[in-house]
């Protein structure tokens, strides 16, 4: 007798619809699991014969085949021993089932028959309702992950013998409780930070159009400070981004405790000896690095220069084109990764080159190989650079009486709502994602600032990357305004903000 049973897997961050085909005949007693499965799918074999003997089922003598269909998709992971039990008891006829089609299995068996947590079950979900599948059978860990899915009939369980009961009897309604997903608890707040005016302000403008940049400054200058505080400023996560977001935590395995399901917008500040497969993502099983985790929230990279080379160049294709595409011999994916990008720096080995607190005891040479660290092209996909200087006594004085976040927040949230209305039929929200098109398009230029535009491209030399990033911020310094032209004062302002270490325009 074979029998079909639904289940699903995942590719990247995308669920991918799989039948459990479960097919039992006359012959010498063998067990096979077929449709390119990795090791940990071959030992549920082994998993499923002990959790079903020790619920007193009789495990069938004869040929037991199993298929995951589509056969050529690999697929991994423990996800489905609870489809290959089920599918067992009733090919055997020790169970009588009628509408087992009607439902989706997903989970991991232990020995004695409870069901496990599984890692990358959101995607699944989502997947099952676009395809028309609206019963979900799942581990009772997961079901808090799996509830920010709206238009579905979630049936959590912590035991093999709870869901064949289920099956047979059909006697549980859905899970229905509303589920109270919490936000970090935020000490944070901008008014804290003495002084700094400048940097706050250019933090403003980065986060108004989800601008990379770079802060470099003295040490205990006030830079990580600046950026822990940027997600006190940012917009809140609309559904679409949270989904997103935590499918990916899903994915990489965190989003599954109840006490991961946070709703902020990510904050990832990874340390400086990451390897390019914790920063970029890769590994054995394509697993999602941090430049895809920090999706739709913040990557913050403090001092940047101490990171390998070779690392930091494999971010130049990501800030481009916003996903990551990770291709190996054991498989593809791609995984989307566009974030904002805050950097800090020292600009000197010692830390003090052009400020006025001490004197620079670095020799020409050094802090040129010091800055060489960070190359031409990476520093070209950088948006804006922002010099730090040390805290004057009266600004420690005044202690932290400055602006708060709540206020630097409503101004951003107008800025985004224009974004939002000008780009609505555009794949993209934010100005920092436009390209020339839509450049051309939005960042049209009155006669007074085409001559200053085309004055400061001549004069510094600049690239086109560098003239369309200064168009860019110049257009969310006008949205901050809520200018409808791009004004000259937006462009100096803007310009401004393309000044590294030397005071060179780049």
């Amino acid at each position: 007798m074979s029998i079909k049973i639904f289940s699903a897997s995942f590719s990247g961050i995308e669920g991918i619809l799989v039948k459990v085909e479960i097919n039992i005949s006359k012959g010498l007693p063998t067990f096979n699991i077929v449709g390119l499965g990795d090791t940990s799918i071959k030992e549920s074999k082994d998993r499923v014969r002990a959790a079903l003997v020790n619920l007193g089922y009789e495990m069938p003598l004869g040929h037991i085949t199993i298929n995951l269909a589509p056969a050529d998709l690999k697929k991994e992971g423990s996800l489905f021993d609870l489809p290959i039990a089920i599918g067992i008891l009733i090919a055997s006829n020790q169970i009588k089932v009628d509408n087992y089609e009607d439902y989706l299995m997903v989970g991991e068996l232990s020995l004695s028959g409870e069901i496990n947590k599984v890692k990358g079950l959101l995607p699944l979900v989502i997947e099952a309702r676009n395809r028309g599948i609206k019963n979900l059978i799942i581990p009772v860990e997961n079901v808090k992950e799996c509830s920010l899915i709206k238009d579905i009939n979630l049936f959590p369980f912590n035991h093999l013998s709870q869901v064949i009961d289920f099956i047979m009897y059909k006697d549980l309604q859905p899970y229905k409780e509303n589920m109270e997903f919490k936000k970090r608890n935020n000490f944070y707040d901008f008014n804290e930070i003495y002084g700094q005016e400048s940097a706050k302000r250019a933090l403003e403008i980065a986060v108004a159009g989800n601008h990379s940049i770079l802060m470099f400054g003295p040490p205990g200058s006030g830079k990580s400070m600046l950026a822990n505080r940027v997600s006190t400023i940012m917009p809140e996560l609309n559904y679409e981004e949270l989904l997103e977001v935590m499918k990916i935590s899903s994915v990489s395995g965190e989003g599954s405790n109840e006490e991961d399901i946070i709703i902020d917008r990510p904050f990832r500040s990874p340390h400086h000896t990451s390897t390019p497969i914790a920063l970029v993502g890769g590994g054995r099983n394509l697993l999602p690095g941090e430049i895809t985790l920090a999706h739709n929230g913040v990557l913050f990279l403090d001092e940047v220069v101490e990171f390998k080379k070779s690392t930091l160049e494999l971010l130049r294709q990501p800030l481009e084109e916003r996903v990551m595409r990770i291709d190996r011999a054991s498989g593809s994916v791609e995984y989307p990764c566009n974030f904002m990008l805050i950097c800090a720096m020292n600009p000197c080995p010692c830390g003090f080159y052009g400020t006025n607190r001490k004197q620079c005891t670095c020799e020409e040479y050094i802090r040129n190989k010091y800055i060489s660290r960070l190359s031409g092209p990476f520093l070209d996909r950088i948006d804006m650079f922002v010099s730090i200087n040390g805290i004057d006594y009266a600004d420690i004085n005044k202690g932290g009486s400055g602006e708060s976040s709540e206020s630097i927040k409503s101004r951003i949230m107008e800025a985004r709502k224009l974004q939002s209305e000008r780009y609505k039929n555009k794949k993209f929200n934010t100005n920092s994602l436009m390209g020339n098109k839509e450049i051309k398009s939005y960042c049209k230029l009155k006669k007074e600032s085409e001559d200053t535009m085309e004055e400061i491209y001549s004069r510094f030399n600049l690239s086109v990357r560098a003239y369309n990033r200064i168009l860019k911020i110049s257009r969310t310094i006008a949205d901050l305004d809520s200018s409808v032209q791009v004004q000259r004062s937006h462009i100096i302002e803007a310009l401004n903000y393309r000044r590294f270490i030397n005071g060179e325009i780049i």
